[in-house]
């Protein structure tokens, strides 16, 4: 198994709020890079094409109110993967994403610094959109 972690940022709003936003995956569009199009989404899943490579499609496995949301493979998609999204503390908030997958080594080599950078765009992209916007 393979684990990939985003660096931990901190978010100056109740736990709550941060949680509340990312139960909802029609916000996730927000956090999206450019190269994430056709993007579809419910409230429980969404599917998306990144530029150049493969559509894929995510749900919710597990949700704990204000801790951990827990997210899965939906449809076709290269590898099983599980995404957590793991808020700690109160006010402020700290947030950390975790992607884990069983990747082949050679696979893990070239994913692996990609991925990573993904995290941690999408985890600064939380963090600029909370502190942009009171009424995310």
């Amino acid at each position: 198994m393979t684990t990939i972690e985003s660096n931990t940022v901190s978010i100056n709003k109740p736990a709550a709020e941060v949680y509340n936003f990312l139960r909802d995956f029609r916000n996730f569009e927000k956090l999206m890079p450019e190269q994430v199009v056709d993007w579809k989404a419910t409230s429980e899943e969404c599917s998306f094409t990144i530029k150049g490579m493969t559509v894929l499609g995510m749900k919710f496995k597990q949700k704990l109110p204000n801790s951990l949301l827990e997210i899965e493979r939906n449809g076709k998609a290269p590898v099983d993967f599980t995404l957590r999204c793991m808020i700690s503390g109160d006010k402020p908030c700290d947030v950390k994403l975790e992607f884990d997958a069983e990747l082949n080594p050679m696979l893990k080599m070239l994913a692996e610094r990609p991925l990573t950078n993904f995290l941690n765009m999408l985890a600064a992209k939380l963090q600029e959109l909370f502190a942009a916007d009171k009424s995310v």
